[in-house]
Order: structure tokens, then C-alpha cells, then sequence
């Protein structure tokens, strides 16, 4: 009798435990005992998906897959930007590494090589979903022919222009600036200047984007290429530094410095409040200015081309979803990256965060989505159109680090400490002797 006491004690004791266990694994880990216990596999995905607006939508396109099938469970992980990547490298050097993974898709290459990301030929023999996305993005999750990573998103250039201020100063508002020279004129007709300051500002070259996206506009190429090949020291690349260095001049270091910092506040941008005329920017801007401009009349257009003819290059960049080398579970993630970059998921994606996706199909069909306003549509349709003129600038293997040789010789040349010549000369000597080390 006192030993079935004790037993009975004991069992109650495991039960109590259990209960308390059950209580404190909640969510995510719930679901994975519940569908291990069902024989199901469970993918782990990590992304860095945590705000209160792309949260909801990641879960509900997992609870989706999930729903699609009876032999899988994906688990989100969330981990915040700074944190996710450290992490990810670390639990591949430990053996235990996420199913799939959300990282940047200039590196995929890079990661390739170095045999953290696992090679997906094999599941592209079997289902080859290469044409869903653009041919660029395609292109830059290749390493020696293989992809490494499946585009997921992506992002553009494109300007912004007031439509009222260029009806203001006899512009027609539905005829932005095509060319270098236009702009110009264009921005020095929507300039008004009251003594020593501005009203507002025509334009500025170097808010909402960076020198290197001028330099590709003008060139078309990347500053290295695949084969290792160095074009930083070039005629164009100095007319360009030239043509920047012209607008800077022009303001002065005080009108800039004072725009730049109220282009950093977000919420008080001079383009919301008609004191800036013209602005670059991603498509994705453009929710800003649904918040705090709703009624700004604006317009948007593919970035003006150096010369007539020379083309209307911008710059985007993305992220690809991977499967991490040592996964447990690389034919299951598959099942599921094919799912996340698929039509549906991925146009589910692009209404509810107004956000650029790889998938074209989607893309397209987004953009005419009846979810989305007028103003919605003639947006995320010059992005679409845009994503022909779009160039991404993935690591050179042979240059991995070569933006940090270009950026302080640059920065010299806007400060006045170098000439763009000598300046130009200097980071093609040190990207040579970069890529001649790491060959």
C-alpha cells in the first residue's frame, strides 16, 4: 500500500512537471512538440520579420504553407537585424543551423563559396523556378553556375518630383527630367531663395542616395565584375564626381548639411512640406509619404540618364532565403522556399507591405491589385517598370571589402582633400592590389 502510495505520488508529481512544462513552452515551440509528436518535420526559418506591420504577414504566410500540406510545420524565429546574420554563422560553426534563413543577396555568392549556404542544384534539377524572377536577381545567387539562395524581395531608385511646385513655376507636371542637363534646369527653376537661404531647394543629388548609384547611372557598370576586372579610375566616373561636386558648390555645405538633417528626422522630410522640389528614393518612400504627406501632389519617374541614350541605370539590392549549410531538413525547406517565392505568397507579400518582390509575375499582378488606391498602383507600377533599368552590385569574390578602399577616397573628394582624379587613381591602385591578394 505505501508503495503504491509513493507511486501514485510520483506520477502526480510528473504530471504537475508536465503541466507546468506545457505552460511555459508557448507559441512556436508548442507547435513544435505538438508536430513532433505528430510525426511531422519542423522547419526552423529565421528572419529578421519583427514589426507589427511584417510580422503579421510572414505568420500568415506560414500558417498558410502549413495549412497546404500534412508533412511539414514551419517554426519563425525571429531575430533582429543586427543580431540574425552572427548569429546564423555561429550555429553553422556549432552544427545546428537554422532550415532557412533570410539574408542579403549581394553576399549569396560569397556565402557559396564559403560553404555556408547550401548549393541548390539539386532541387533545381527536379523543379526549376530560375524564370519566376528577374534576370538580375536570378543572376546574383549564382556561385560557378549554381544558385545558392532563391530571391525573395528586392528594391529600386526612383525620383519623386512635386507636381504643384512644377506647375508653379511653368514646368509641366507630367514631364519630369529625362537627362543630367534637365535636371539641372529643372532644379534651378523649382530653387527659392530668400537671401542667404532656401525656400526651397530644387534638388540635391546626394539625398536619398550615394555617389555610387550616380556612378553607376552614368557607366552601367559595377565598380568590379565578376572576373575581377577594376573600372573605378575611369573618364566617366570623373565626370561624375565632377557633376556632384558642381551641386555641392552650388548650395554650400550649410544650406546641405541643413536639409540632410531634416531628410534624417523622416517625419519632417522638405519633400513632405514642398521644401524640397525633386527627391530619389526606393519605391517603398512612397508610405512615408501616405503617413505624413497624404496630400502631396507628386509624380514618379526612372532616375534621368547622364546623356540621351545612355540609359536610366538605377541600383537595388534584396534578400534571398537559403538554406544554411548542415541543415536537418534541406528537402522540406525547399518545399517551403518554393512556397514563400511562389505567385501567391509572394503578390500576399507585396499588398500588405507595399514592398518590392522578386517574383515578376507577382509583382505585376500587385501592381494592379484592387487592395491597393490609384495612387498605390501608379507607384508600385513605376517600380515594377523600373526593375529593367535596375542594377544589383553583388561581392565580388576576388573584392570583398573593395567599398571600404572607394568610400574614404570619395568623402575626400567631397571635403576638398583630393581632386576626383587623384582621388579615383588612388582607389583603383588600392582595389587592384585587393583583388591581386585575394586571387
Amino acid at each position: 500500500m505505501i508503495k503504491k502510495r509513493i507511486l501514485l505520488s510520483l506520477v502526480a508529481v510528473m504530471l504537475i512537471l508536465s503541466g507546468c512544462a506545457g505552460f511555459q513552452v508557448g507559441g512556436d515551440k508548442a507547435k513544435t512538440v505538438e508536430a513532433e509528436a505528430e510525426g511531422k518535420v519542423v522547419v526552423d526559418f529565421w528572419s529578421f520579420w519583427g514589426s507589427e506591420i511584417r510580422r503579421p504577414v510572414i505568420d500568415k504566410i506560414i500558417e498558410d504553407f502549413n495549412k497546404s500540406q500534412d508533412d511539414i510545420v514551419v517554426k519563425h524565429t525571429f531575430i533582429p537585424w543586427g543580431d540574425i546574420w552572427t548569429k546564423e554563422l555561429a550555429a553553422i560553426a556549432a552544427g545546428d543551423p537554422p532550415d532557412v534563413v533570410i539574408n542579403d543577396i549581394n553576399a549569396t555568392a560569397l556565402r557559396g563559396e564559403k560553404k555556408q549556404a547550401m548549393n541548390l542544384s539539386e532541387f533545381l534539377e527536379k523543379d526549376d523556378i530560375s524564370e519566376r524572377f528577374y534576370p538580375e536577381l536570378w543572376d546574383a545567387t549564382l556561385y560557378e553556375g549554381d544558385s545558392y539562395g532563391i530571391p525573395f524581395n528586392t528594391d529600386t531608385r526612383i525620383l519623386y518630383y512635386n507636381k504643384a511646385a512644377f506647375k508653379e513655376v511653368g514646368l509641366d507636371p507630367e514631364k519630369p527630367p529625362t537627362t543630367w542637363t534637365e535636371l539641372e534646369k529643372y532644379a534651378a527653376k523649382l530653387d527659392k531663395k530668400n537671401g542667404n537661404t532656401y525656400d526651397r531647394l530644387g534638388f540635391y543629388p546626394l539625398f536619398g542616395i550615394n555617389y555610387d548609384v550616380w556612378m553607376l547611372n552614368a557607366s552601367g557598370k559595377n565598380f568590379v565584375d565578376v572576373e575581377g576586372n577594376v573600372e573605378v579610375d575611369t573618364d566617366v566616373n570623373q565626370e561624375t564626381l565632377n557633376w556632384l561636386l558642381k551641386w555641392k558648390e552650388r548650395y554650400g555645405d550649410n544650406v546641405v548639411n541643413s536639409y540632410k538633417s531634416q531628410i534624417d528626422s523622416q517625419q519632417s522630410n522638405p519633400f513632405f512640406t514642398g521644401k524640397l522640389g525633386m527627391f530619389i528614393n526606393t519605391p517603398t518612400f512612397y508610405t512615408q509619404i501616405r503617413d505624413y504627406a497624404p496630400e502631396l501632389d507628386f509624380g514618379v519617374a526612372m532616375l534621368p540618364e547622364r546623356e540621351p541614350g545612355n540609359g536610366h541605370t538605377s541600383w537595388g539590392g534584396g534578400f534571398v532565403a537559403e538554406i544554411p549549410e548542415g541543415s536537418s531538413h534541406p528537402e522540406e525547406a525547399w518545399e517551403f522556399i518554393k512556397y514563400l517565392t511562389d505567385k501567391e505568397a509572394q503578390e500576399y507579400w507585396a499588398v500588405k507591405n507595399y514592398d518590392n518582390v522578386a517574383n515578376v509575375e507577382a509583382a505585376e499582378a500587385a501592381a494592379k491589385s484592387s487592395e491597393m488606391s490609384e495612387k498605390d498602383q501608379v507607384v508600385y507600377q513605376m517600380a515594377v517598370d523600373n526593375m529593367e533599368h535596375t542594377l544589383l552590385t553583388p561581392t565580388p569574390l576576388d573584392a570583398p571589402d573593395f567599398p571600404t578602399l572607394i568610400n574614404p577616397e570619395i568623402d575626400n573628394v567631397m571635403l576638398g582633400n583630393k581632386t576626383p582624379e587623384q582621388a579615383l587613381k588612388d582607389a583603383q591602385a588600392a582595389v587592384e592590389q585587393l583583388v591581386e591578394e585575394n586571387k
